[in-house]
């Protein structure tokens, strides 16, 4: 007879599912920072559909997602789960997971039991009409987060998940490895890859905003595999170094600007100052590259801080690609850089089950190294994703052991 519930880090036998777990939970009552909105509670283990997986989560990764959800804005995402028929008292932060698969519905035939996986954060439902028209799932209507806009997420010991999220984990890395790059680089794949005719080509060059994070430096990666030249932007000498490492042609520190922000209107006195800026960086470009070449595709996700100056640098039929807001969501774009330069400003959210599954790929084959710079445990699941609320994570990936008792394991323990 199956135990009502496992402690964290003891293993049930593969297949066995116990009727509790422990998982690190949002409540509205306690939005806020992350250290004291997300904490340890024990709940109910979900029950499955005809499509679900139960992964047991052995690992996870931490993503900027889950501050927002620790703090309810932009929105109450316990209200988005509301749409899927979850739970709307209770949230559990994480949308990155390496685990093995314990449960599947009757209807899944992609993964079994006992399967190594990590797990992609696309869900849809498979009867959109748009997706049942073979259009990107990506663009449907019903697309969302998992573990964000869905309840189910990977901090916790078990997270149900739909089975078409489930790709087979890289043999070479360790749990904490696996965990921490599938959302960063699928996300990062449809931004360079995803929108053609603006897709990375030989000899293309690509500004990397925030090139030694999670998200920049597996951009780098690509841009690199693809024949681009990667130029990084950091905010320290060690951190532009690590991104050589990867393979940028170089770095631009930022903190030698002080032009960030919605720039003074065009007509004012005070928006030469902010030009003066903008041109200065442009030219810090043209120094990394040693000609004067301006970036095909802009990989951006600062936003506030930093689209006027994406915008002015973007080259001529060139492509700002965005993904988040980390530093604000009111962004300005001054049109005449955009028309007259027929320069394209592109929103890309995620990736569809295509892209994710390349991204893995080049994780499996090697060509992708992972890229991860810290692993915690799962105590401290709302400490780290403070220290990310606050920009204090070191280079790389971050991933916290869950169910896996101690770092750097590969499979799942004997016994």
């Amino acid at each position: 007879m199956a135990r009502e519930l496992y402690e964290i880090g003891e293993l049930p036998p593969v297949g066995e599912v116990p009727a509790k777990m422990h998982a690190q939970v949002v409540r509205p009552d306690r939005f806020g920072e992350p250290e004291a909105a997300i904490q340890d509670e024990v709940i109910d283990v979900p029950e499955l559909g005809p499509l679900d997986a139960l992964v047991m989560v052995m690992a996870g990764g931490v993503n900027f997602n889950n501050v927002w959800a620790a703090r309810g804005v932009p929105v109450d995402v316990t209200k988005t789960q509301a749409r899927w028929g979850e739970p709307t008292d209770f949230h559990i932060v994480g949308s990155d997971a390496s685990g093995v698969v314990y449960a599947v519905g009757p209807d899944v035939k992609n993964v079994q039991v006992g399967d190594n996986v990590v797990v992609h954060a696309g869900q849809w439902d498979p009867d959109d009409p748009k997706v049942l028209a073979g259009r990107d799932p990506g663009l449907a209507d019903s697309f969302r987060v998992w573990g964000y806009d869905t309840c189910w997420g990977s901090f916790a010991q078990f997270t149900k998940v739909q089975a078409h999220q489930c790709l087979p984990k890289a043999d070479h890395l360790t749990w904490e490895e696996a965990a921490a790059p599938t959302l960063t680089g699928s996300t990062a794949y449809r931004m360079l890859f995803g929108w053609p005719p603006n897709t990375v080509q030989p000899g293309d060059v690509v500004l990397v905003w925030g090139g030694s994070g999670g998200l920049g430096s597996l951009a780098i990666q690509l841009v690199v595999n693809a024949g681009g030249r990667a130029v990084a932007v950091v905010s320290s000498q060690e951190k532009g170094e690590y991104c050589k490492e990867l393979g940028a042609v170089g770095y631009i520190d930022r903190k030698q600007f002080t032009h960030w922000g919605v720039p003074p209107a065009w007509d004012s006195p005070e928006w030469k100052a902010w030009f003066d800026g903008a041109k200065a960086f442009g030219k810090a470009i043209w120094d990394v590259l040693g000609e004067r070449k301006s970036p095909q595709i802009v990989f951006e996700h600062p936003a506030q801080d930093t689209i006027p100056t994406s915008n002015f640098v973007c080259d001529r039929g060139g492509m700002i690609v965005i993904c988040a807001g980390t530093s604000g969501y009111d962004t300005m774009i001054d049109v005449r850089y955009l028309w007259y330069m027929q320069k394209r400003y592109q929103g890309s959210h995620l990736f569809n089950d295509d892209q994710a599954a390349a991204f893995n790929q080049l994780v499996i084959d090697g060509t992708v190294r992972t890229t991860l710079g810290e692993t915690y445990p799962y105590e401290q699941v709302g400490h780290v994703h403070q220290l990310m609320g606050d920009g204090a994570l070191p280079e790389g990936n971050v991933a916290v052991l869950v169910q896996a008792p101690a770092p750097g394991l590969k499979d799942l323990p004997e016994g």
